[in-house]
């Protein structure tokens, strides 16, 4: 066996917390764990991509294109710009909230329509689906949260090989003690929200 987890966002969205939650739980579960992160100029809003693989098959942390059991997208342009990691049997969740570029922000470039992204994707695959991970996370204390919304809607994903209760006690041990109730409400949310997308 082998799961391969593509997460793709932006500096500043929590995507090397996700991997390291999503890593470690696997490592618990005793599976064989290969990660590799790719960010530029992440501080500054530019792309983020990590690849987790586990189990008995991972040997290497890289992934060929179209190889990936799930792909999280935590940004809508990110999600398709890494669409190629996908296939028709991937499972994508994607943030439908986007995070402007300086360009965009400037008011010199438009930013790409979501529902036309949205559909681009569903068009590569028929298993998406899309989330306000943000909003979610306001309404659990604060939106820096959403990455947790993010690992919560995971932890219900059809066919994800690990528990929710591990997930869980992996983001407790890996975010600031101060913050732990905010991210254990985020994250049920974020489960509660895709468990009804799977009725």
């Amino acid at each position: 066996m082998r799961y391969t987890i593509q997460i793709v966002g932006v500096g500043g969205q929590g995507v090397l917390l996700a991997s390291m939650v999503l890593g470690s739980a696997a490592m618990k579960a005793g599976y064989k764990v290969a990660m590799s992160e790719v960010h530029g100029m992440a501080q500054r809003g530019g792309s983020v991509l990590c690849t987790l693989r586990f189990g008995e098959e991972a040997v290497s942390p890289l992934e060929y294109s179209g190889g990936a059991d799930l792909l999280m997208g935590f940004e809508p342009v990110e999600t398709c710009r890494n669409i190629s990691l996908a296939n028709r049997d991937t499972r994508i969740l994607m943030n439908l909230d986007p995070v402007y570029p300086s360009m965009v922000a400037a008011g010199f470039e438009e930013y790409p329509d979501v529902d036309e992204m949205v559909s681009a994707v569903r068009g590569r695959t028929e298993n998406l689906v899309t989330i306000d991970a943000t909003s979610i996370a306001v309404e659990a204390g604060k939106a820096v949260a959403a990455n947790a919304v993010m690992i919560g809607a995971v932890a219900a994903a059809k066919g994800f090989p690990l528990s929710k209760d591990l997930l869980k006690e992996m983001l407790a041990e890996n975010v600031p003690p101060k913050f732990t109730d905010l991210n254990m409400k985020a994250f049920d949310m974020g489960y509660d929200y895709m468990s009804k997308q799977r009725n």
